[in-house]
């Protein structure tokens, strides 16, 4: 048999083996002894999930946003396009710009302004 044909019945992969999975077991004695099927990577986008938008005064919600895996933009249902500028998510609904940073590492970052009603507020993850 393989090496190929091997790591495909055990269900290790070259990586796991080197972690102590044995191309010698098949797949359910290679699960038992805790090499199961690789976990689901992260999501590939940091802005992936769902948004509000608040007034920081009140906390009133001014908008409920959704953004994909694909880093498609609802906001309060409705799709608004998007584009990714300097580390972060821009996007715009009337007279609002909202910006999500990239960086999930950065506190505070993420926030919309309405420069026509002279207003601003933060993004927070829901």
């Amino acid at each position: 048999m393989s090496y190929e044909q091997k790591l495909e019945r055990s269900g290790c992969t070259q990586v796991s083996e080197l972690s102590g999975c044995d191309i010698n077991m098949s797949k359910a004695e290679n699960a038992a002894a805790g090499f199961g099927a690789a976990p689901a990577a992260a999501s590939a986008s940091p802005y992936t999930g769902n948004w509000v938008a608040t007034f920081p005064e009140t906390g009133a919600t001014i908008a409920n946003i959704r953004i994909d895996d694909k880093d498609q933009v609802w906001v309060n249902d409705k799709q608004v396009s998007a584009r990714k500028s300097d580390g972060a998510l821009v996007f715009k609904e009337g007279m609002v710009i909202y910006t999500i940073q990239g960086d999930r590492r950065l506190k505070g970052e993420d926030g919309w302004v309405d420069n026509d009603a002279g207003t601003k507020g933060p993004i927070a993850a829901k």
